[in-house]
């Protein structure tokens, strides 16, 4: 007979055993999923698997760029500004009321053209009575001229005083210098009666007038009468990158005359050509660029000061050389590459060296030749020796009657 067991254990022992059952069937449905979604992995896989082999197994459509030697221009675009050759504020060299102006806003002027008069009448008041001055003391001068020579002879018979005679030389000398001081100060008075008329210092556009007549205007004063701007020819100031410096600094010492163009600024419209004129003789280190002036002719004023440009300058041409679109390229581990397109219309890969880039094409240094098929669309699902077909393009049939 065995003892009676103890209700407790017996609890104990029978919650351990549905815990174990419990485990076992959480277990059990767990590896049940875990399969289950494997299989299903396996068949989509192997389903997707064979349709990209079916896919794989037509030709990839592509587009197709044939190879060409052409001349390819090496331009540099660059940012500009254009600065007029010569740019005057019209300054009043002498002060006064402005009496009159005469010219008009917008107009062409020549060096010397008389564009406005300050009231001169202060200026020639004064130059009469330095002139009346002059006069008093060139008479003063020759009496005492007179007088000394007196004193001299006088002197040589002992019959004056030594210190008299030279007294007198003193004089005259004193008088000489007020004559020249009185000469000056009529030159000085005709420089303002000449500067009260105020003439154009070059050929220019004078622009807005910036003081109406019957206004008091000061020597120098602070925005000037106006400004004149030589209008052609017209300069444009831009600047090129460090990089570049050398192969255009090169161009200019063999002598080449560098062309610019200037396009407008949304790079759309071409609006003058002109030559480079001068290489600024440092750089910018801020920016790591110099500058550069190019000389416009400007006569039909396309060209307008402080303009901003988009400047093209022509470095050199390219001659003979293979160029290919940019989207044509791809790199890889071993550099650039093209797929090349070859007669079993089939591509392969094409390792390449390239050079310039103007933007849009590439100009291609070494691994093609004149002639050759390259993909520029499509590339994307390409891989060597991929069987590819071109649209729009049919290999040549025998025509039945």
């Amino acid at each position: 007979m065995l003892p009676p067991a103890n209700p407790k254990e017996v609890i104990k022992q029978l919650q351990s055993s549905s815990k174990r059952r419990l485990f076992l069937k959480n277990f059990f449905l767990f590896l049940i999923v875990i399969v289950t979604v494997i299989v299903i992995l396996r068949v989509f896989t192997s389903l997707i698997f064979s349709q990209n082999k079916q896919i794989s197994s037509f030709p990839q459509p592509v587009a197709v760029t044939t190879t060409k030697q052409t001349d390819v221009p090496v331009v540099l675009t660059e940012l500009g500004t254009v600065i007029p050759i010569t740019n005057v504020t019209i300054q009043s060299r002498v002060s006064g009321y402005l009496q009159e102006v005469y010219f008009t806003e917008g107009q062409e002027v020549k060096k010397d053209d008389l564009l406005a008069l300050i009231d001169p009448r202060p200026y020639e008041a004064l130059k009469a009575q330095y002139e009346g001055t002059l006069a008093s003391d060139i008479a003063l001068l020759k009496q005492a001229q007179l007088d000394n020579n007196r004193y001299q002879t006088l002197l040589k018979q002992k019959s004056i005083a030594v210190m008299t005679a030279q007294d007198q030389q003193y004089k005259v000398a004193q008088l000489e210098g007020q004559v020249k001081t009185d000469k000056a100060l009529i030159h000085q008075q005709e420089l303002n009666i000449l500067y009260s008329h105020i003439r154009a210092p070059t050929d220019g556009r004078i622009g807005i007038r910036q003081v109406d007549p019957g206004n008091y205007i000061t020597e120098g004063q602070s925005g000037g009468l106006a400004v004149l701007t030589k209008m052609d020819p017209i300069s444009v100031i831009f600047t090129i990158p460090e990089n570049k410096i050398s192969t255009v600094l090169e161009e200019l010492q063999s002598g080449i005359s560098l062309t610019v163009d200037a396009w407008n600024s949304d790079n759309t419209k071409k609006l003058a050509s002109g030559k480079v004129s001068v290489v600024d003789s440092q750089l910018d280190t801020s920016t790591g660029t110099i500058r550069l002036r190019a000389i416009f002719d400007n006569k039909d004023w396309k060209l307008f000061p402080n303009q901003f440009v988009n400047a093209h300058l022509l470095v050199k041409t390219l001659n003979n050389v293979i160029i290919l679109p940019n989207n044509a390229l791809q790199t890889g581990p071993n550099g650039q590459f093209v797929y090349v397109l070859q007669a079993d219309d089939t591509v392969k890969v094409q390792n390449i060296k390239a050079g310039y880039n103007d933007g849009e094409n590439t100009v291609i240094q070494s691994g093609l030749k004149s002639g050759e098929k390259v993909v520029t669309d499509g590339i994307d699902q390409l891989r060597d020796g991929a069987k590819v077909s071109v649209p729009g393009e049919s290999k040549p049939q025998n025509l039945k009657e």
